[in-house]
C-alpha cells in the first residue's frame, strides 16, 4: 500500500483525508456536538495509539515526533479560532445587510 502523504501540495498540511477515515471521529461529528462521552473515547484513543508508538522510536525520532504533534496542536487550534473569527466576521456583515 502506497504512503500517503501528511501534506498535500509540499507546503499545505493535509490530514483531514487520514481524520476522516476514523470511523469514531466521524460518528461522533455526525449530530453536531461532541459530547464528553465522545471526547473521552478519543482522548482514549489519542493515549492508546501514542503508547503504540512512542515504545518503538529512538530518542532522535521521539524528539521529532513530538514536535510534529506539538506543531499539529497548535495548528489545530489556531484553524480552528481563525475560522470561528471568520463566522463572527461573516455573521457581522450579514447582519448589517438591509
Amino acid at each position: 500500500m502506497a504512503r500517503a502523504s501528511w501534506i498535500n501540495d509540499d507546503t499545505t498540511p493535509d490530514l483531514d483525508a487520514h481524520v476522516g477515515q476514523l470511523e469514531h471521529f466521524t460518528q461522533s461529528l455526525a449530530d453536531g456536538v461532541v459530547d464528553e462521552k465522545e471526547l473521552a473515547t478519543q482522548e482514549q484513543n489519542l493515549v492508546a495509539a501514542m503508547k503504540a508508538v512512542e515504545g518503538s522510536l529512538s530518542d532522535e525520532q521521539h524528539a521529532k515526533v513530538t514536535h510534529l504533534l506539538a506543531e499539529v496542536a497548535a495548528y489545530s487550534v489556531m484553524r480552528t479560532l481563525h475560522e470561528m473569527a471568520q463566522v463572527r466576521v461573516a455573521n457581522a456583515v450579514a447582519a448589517k445587510q438591509p
